[in-house]
């Protein structure tokens, strides 16, 4: 073996795989067995945490930068003048054992330019996780992105492999689609997502009546939006990962801040500051949808298409609707107190637990982890202290601003400083 080629070769393809950001707990089950390598029982990837606690890498590469498509928004494509490099099948097997005895990694994350047509790299990267689990009895978490046009006899094998499967949508809307990688279909990246579904449900199923029956990318499927490249806006961007979810029971949907790459009149110019708060948004907005009970029409509609740079989504939405105010955390229903802005999921549920028992106050409260800085002035509780004042949206905003921190407060310094 060449190491000093394998060395150049992950250098190029762990480098192109950056851009890929759909890295997260993986909900997986596999343990190990006959005496094999790994175990995914509860394991994530790549940097991030699980729901134990742990936090744990991956091996994340690319399996060729070699791409037949010429994608506006992506460093891989085929007009871009980059050093180009692929692995071979054996060498990918290799370099995951090698690291995995190590103790660098805990599973793999394979991506891929595509080379030739989109079947013979789909082949390529199920031909990877298939030795791993067959001739190495690697029992570690391996993520799969699926091939957009790959056929469904791919498809199939490669759930029977990975852990999870991830096609990236890239552009949230058809028109953006067309504009940025017109040589790519829209029904190429729906085709793998619906046969991934369709599989997990029909595995599921059998499950229930034979128990031998194998599992089928027991994580899931994924995706992944490109913010900022195309001009969506933040309804259009939500309203495609609410469709995604219900659609094809993706288990998460990523937006990744377009980093500018290229020069080209379509897209933002090179050194334009990168949308991470935006992203930051989209996140905070894809979880009150996900476990908050909210819809997408209460937070992004005509009036209001894009989020509020200077306050979360949930404030946002709290400070336009507060005829629903103030909530008496005594009294109301779970779906109410999960409205509240500063009352996270956990709180919500410490309240229903400890109302059991006395009503609450606002000391209460604060030992339960209500943030009451932004709290205070949507409910009422057992005090007279802090009640029914009488402050419009402006006033409550701006008295919040004040005492509010956070990561991006000093890139947007400026508009913030308004309201001190």
């Amino acid at each position: 073996m060449d190491f000093d080629r394998i060395r150049e070769k992950l250098n190029i393809l762990a480098d192109a795989a950056k851009y890929d950001v759909s890295c997260a707990s993986s909900g997986s089950d596999r343990t190990n067995k006959a005496k094999g390598l790994g175990n995914a029982s509860k394991m994530g990837i790549c940097h991030s945490y699980t729901e134990d606690g742990r936090c744990i890498s991956l091996l994340k590469i690319l399996l060729t930068n070699h791409c037949i498509y010429d994608c506006a928004y992506c460093v891989t494509r085929k007009s871009n003048d980059i050093k180009r490099a692929a692995f071979k099948i054996q060498e990918v097997v290799d370099l995951t054992i090698n690291f995995y005895r190590r103790n660098y990694i805990e599973g793999l994350f394979l991506s891929s330019g595509i080379f030739k047509n989109a079947d013979y790299t789909m082949e390529r990267l199920v031909a990877v996780a298939k030795k791993l689990r067959e001739e190495e009895n690697f029992n570690g978490y391996i993520h799969l992105k699926s091939i957009p046009g790959a056929s469904d006899e791919l498809m199939y094998e490669a759930g029977l492999y990975a852990d999870r499967l991830s096609v990236n949508i890239e552009v949230p809307t058809i028109s953006g689609l067309k504009l940025l990688a017109p040589d790519k279909k829209h029904e190429d990246f729906t085709k793998p997502m619906l046969k991934v579904k369709n599989e997990i449900v029909r595995f599921q199923t059998e499950r229930k009546i034979i128990k031998s029956t194998p599992k089928y990318a027991p994580a899931g499927q994924s995706t992944q939006m490109i913010v900022g490249a195309s001009g969506e806006t933040d309804k259009d961007i939500m309203y495609s990962a609410t469709y995604y979810y219900k659609t094809y029971q993706m288990r998460r949907v990523y937006y990744s801040g377009y980093v500018p790459v290229a020069d080209d009149v379509r897209l933002p110019a090179i050194g334009s500051q990168v949308p991470m708060l935006r992203e930051n948004r989209l996140y905070q907005t894809d979880w009150l949808l996900r476990f908050y009970g909210f819809a997408v029409n209460e937070i992004l509609n005509k009036e209001h298409p894009n989020l509020d740079m200077d306050v979360d989504p949930k404030l946002s939405w709290a400070l336009r609707n507060l005829h629903h105010f103030p909530v008496d955390v005594n009294m109301a229903d779970k779906r109410l107190l999960a409205r509240i802005p500063g009352i996270g999921m956990q709180s919500v549920e410490k309240i229903m637990k400890a109302r059991k028992f006395r009503r609450l106050n606002w000391d209460h409260l604060k030992k339960i982890g209500v943030a009451l800085n932004r709290a205070q002035y949507f409910m009422v509780c057992d005090s007279r202290h802090w009640e029914r004042r009488d402050l419009d949206a402006e006033k409550i905003k701006g008295m919040i601003l004040q005492t509010s921190s956070g990561k991006f407060r000093n890139l947007y310094g400026n508009q913030l400083s308004l309201f001190n």
